[in-house]
């Protein structure tokens, strides 16, 4: 599992089992001069054991070059190089080669195997097995699904073993409607091919100029793994009573935000209405923190942007946001504890007994 250097002080490391390994960027571990930080000292990082330096460009490999004992990362078994992790497999190296090309004399750069999932996607594994109960028997319950209530007996009995069988508590968080399964967002039902078709973005609103998905070129289907919850970090939110298969689309819009459900926002009790001239008009229910708007009728609003701050409003540019370094993690259909991301991860005959 990969800890970000620049949030080891938001995150309990006691709660992932099976360890970590921390990232580092170059210009985090080296000085300029090229001497180690001091930061990296403070918290017993050693790379090559604990820890690996991230390359995403050119001139980071330029001004902060590798040591020249320092190998790129591998994985090794008995002596001898792999290139899956398995029982007995070692990490190997120090540097991870993440760099992309930058017109004609900057070729694409990339070495090192990727390092693993990354904290937000952490679940134990009774955890994420829980999880993937939940996710079947919700595929069981997708419109036009193969598969009978008679052949999922067995999923729920784990989850009425397990206190995750209050099937009307479904119901209220729109993971289903009228007993089929629903995307939390738009409140649509799931059809079961959706879960193997590429994505089209073509039908959303908003989104009818998006660009068409190739096959092959893409690993995101119709429908896949939402959460209720964002994943982040300093929590661990990846749990069964907040998955649900939810459109590509909806995940996009919703992005970090929490999925409101009418019910929860209902109990907030702040109606939202419009002001005529001779009444006010309820249109439906806003969150307290203003992030979401739901009608009664499906209709749903997300806040795009926060207010600006005085500094903002008076023209000062925003703070920087760090690139994310996606090309570290290990896609989650291979990595061993990870978090299923379509129904092809989830196969209703073969979850039995919890590990």
């Amino acid at each position: 599992m990969i800890l970000p250097f620049e949030r080891i002080g938001e995150i309990d490391t006691d709660a992932y089992q099976g360890g970590y390994v921390v990232r580092l960027y170059p210009w985090q571990y080296f000085e300029p001069d090229g001497s180690v930080s001091l930061q990296v000292d403070e918290h017993g990082i050693e790379i090559g054991t604990n820890a690996f330096v991230l390359y995403r460009t050119h001139g980071e490999f330029e001004l902060y070059p590798p040591p020249v004992d320092w190998t790129v990362r591998g994985l090794e078994k008995d002596g001898e190089a792999v290139t899956r992790w398995g029982n007995g497999v070692t990490d190997t190296g120090e540097y991870v080669l993440r760099i992309s090309p930058i017109g004609t004399e900057q070729p694409k750069h990339f070495e090192g195997p990727p390092q693993g999932i990354f904290a937000p996607e952490y679940a134990d594994p009774d955890t994420n097995f829980l999880c993937q109960v939940v996710l079947a028997w919700l595929t069981v319950h997708t419109y036009g699904s193969p598969y009978t209530t008679a052949q999922a007996r067995h999923l729920e009995l784990i989850l009425e073993a397990e206190g995750l069988a209050e099937f009307d508590v479904y119901d209220a968080r729109g993971v289903l409607r009228h007993g089929l399964t629903a995307c939390p967002l738009c409140l649509r039902v799931i059809r079961h091919e959706q879960l193997h078709e590429l994505v089209r973005f073509e039908e959303g609103s908003g989104l009818v100029n998006a660009a068409v998905q190739v096959e092959g070129a893409t690993r995101s289907t119709d429908a896949n793994l939402f959460h209720l919850v964002p994943l982040v970090y300093g929590a661990l939110e990846h749990a069964p009573h907040s998955v649900a298969w939810g459109h590509a689309t909806c995940n996009t819009r919703l992005g970090q935000r929490r999925c409101y459900s009418l019910a929860e926002l209902q109990q907030m009790d702040l109606k939202l209405g419009i002001v005529r001239e001779d009444r006010i008009e309820t249109i439906g229910w806003i969150s307290t923190d203003f992030q979401m708007i739901r009608s009664p009728f499906g209709a749903v609003w997300i806040q795009l942007s926060s207010d600006m701050s005085e500094a903002e409003m008076q023209g000062a540019p925003p703070p920087p946001v760090l690139a994310p370094d996606d090309e570290l993690e290990v896609p989650v259909a291979e990595a061993e504890d990870g978090v299923p991301v379509d129904a092809d991860e989830v196969h209703i005959g073969e979850i039995g007994d919890a590990p």
